[in-house]
């Protein structure tokens, strides 16, 4: 299956972007202990939104209903270095083991993906307790007639996963001490992106030496299965565009066809990336974003590049249609109270032939005019943004979105305007180092609004960068 991780964190609609993107599988990121210690795991570490039905469940049940589903998954980066993945945070196996049940009951699905990274692969303990955990929900999805797959998520290297022994970083024992715990691993998914190696790299190129490690190490694991069936173990997570790394680290959408006519000649079990929010072309030329790839593309390419795969056609990426890319240079800008900016709103051809490609845009602060010169293009041409601050004007920074439209195929851009010189509407509480926020808290610290993606205390806004707890929703 081809099945993308889907930020829960972010606030949208599981259920909505599947429709929109035409995924039928979803892996769901992430959860996690509201606090280190805790037995109790709840989407995005946040104790208001615990595994229930109440949380998540009519969207999957939706997906469910539309012969998809989703995969649950625990950990990520952030619990791996909070201590508030379940298997570094609680100490008791059987409850490590009941809440992987829960999850898999309240919302029936089939396959939880564990996501080990970071500091809970120098984790000995942990790395043993979750190890024990599977095999007991292994065994009891057994004598009920449940299918439950697990899939053990970790970094690699461009030649598979690194040795060692457990608990000192080491991906490869992991796996070693699943199988001597009884654990069938169902899949080993490798992240294909954040080398960190200091070199240029051909991504599709890494994910095929990668993965190839990883078939090797896998045999040794499983001496008496085929080579069929060991590639049918293995599982790759891309991140499209430009990953934390930078620029180096660039996943481009020729790489993506490349690696979907090779996973499927080498039947390889599961296709993913990171994340769906990041599946668009809103801001080429930056760095690794939640919500865009920082390269030129059009909204949803790498999920249509890699949907075929799901459901085994075993054929090659169907032709594209006609289809365009919408970007913004600069991508922002500021304006002070009484005066005007403009930007170049770029279209692009990107499948096909160029089509007839009409603009707006919304969002616009009250006080702020925004026009568009002209206001229709052909693909491939630009038009102007102009956008006029008038007094009194709120002081903030404001996401507009630029839409370009051909026929019933959309795509957008965003513009971030900053606006000076007006009014001051810092409206949120300053920020304590000594509170506690939980995810959707917003707090004021040095003249910016700051959003709490999940729990978290003294941790100062803006210190953190783009992967902290602070999400940074503009100046006020």
């Amino acid at each position: 299956m081809f099945a993308p991780y889907f930020e829960a964190y972010n606030g949208d609609s599981l259920s909505g972007l599947a429709t929109s993107s035409g995924n039928k599988y979803l892996t769901m990121a992430f959860l996690q202990t509201a606090s280190a210690g805790s037995c109790t795991p709840d989407w995005n570490g946040d104790s208001s939104t615990p595994v229930a039905q109440a949380n998540f469940g009519s969207d999957i049940a939706s997906i469910q209903a539309s012969g998809g589903n989703v995969i649950p998954s625990f950990g990520g980066y952030a619990a791996d270095t909070t201590g508030t993945d379940i298997a570094d945070s609680c100490t008791n196996v059987n409850s490590i083991a009941a809440a992987y049940e829960s999850v898999v009951t309240t919302y029936n699905v089939t396959r939880i993906d564990l996501d080990v990274e970071a500091d809970s692969l120098s984790n000995a303990a942990g790395l043993k307790r979750r190890n024990q955990a599977v095999k007991l929900v292994q065994d009891w999805a057994a004598a009920n007639g449940r299918t439950v797959q697990f899939s053990y998520t970790m970094p690699t290297t461009t030649s598979g996963l690194t040795s060692g022994t457990l608990g000192d970083g080491s991906g490869y024992s992991v796996l070693q001490d699943a199988v001597a715990e009884g654990v069938k691993i169902d899949v080993a998914n490798i992240m294909t992106f954040d080398y960190y190696d200091g070199a240029t790299h051909n991504m599709a190129t890494d994910t095929e030496t990668a993965a190839q490690g990883l078939h090797d190490e896998l045999a040794q694991l499983y001496p008496s299965k085929t080579d069929a069936q060991l590639w049918n173990m293995v599982g790759v997570t891309e991140m499209p565009g430009v990953d934390d790394y930078g620029p180096a680290e660039t996943f481009t959408t020729a790489n993506a066809t490349t690696v979907y006519n090779w996973a499927v000649a080498k039947g390889i079990n599961t296709l993913s990336f990171w994340a769906l929010q990041r599946d668009n072309g809103n801001c080429p030329g930056s760095g690794a974003s939640d919500t865009c790839s920082g390269i030129s593309q059009s909204t949803w390419q790498f999920s249509h590049a890699f949907e075929p795969f799901s459901g085994g056609s075993g054929t090659t990426t169907p032709p594209a249609t006609n289809d365009f890319s919408v970007s913004l240079s600069p991508a922002a800008g500021s304006v002070a109270a009484g005066g005007s900016t403009t930007t170049s709103v770029k279209t692009a051809v990107t499948a096909g032939s160029a089509q007839s490609v009409s603009l707006s845009v919304a969002g616009a602060p009250s006080g702020v005019t925004a026009t568009l010169s002209p206001a229709s293009v052909t693909a491939g041409g630009s038009a102007t943004l102009t956008l006029k601050a008038s007094s009194p004007v709120v002081n903030g920074s404001y996401p507009l979105t630029v839409t370009a439209k051909a026929g019933t195929t959309s795509h957008t851009a965003t513009y971030t305007l900053t606006v000076t010189g007006g009014t001051s509407a810092c409206t949120a509480q300053q920020w304590s180092s000594s509170a506690i926020y939980v995810g959707g808290d917003t707090v004021s610290y040095n003249g910016h609004t700051w959003l709490a993606k999940w729990w978290t205390t003294d941790e100062v806004p803006g210190t953190t960068g783009q992967w902290g707890v602070w999400q940074d929703e503009g100046a006020c």
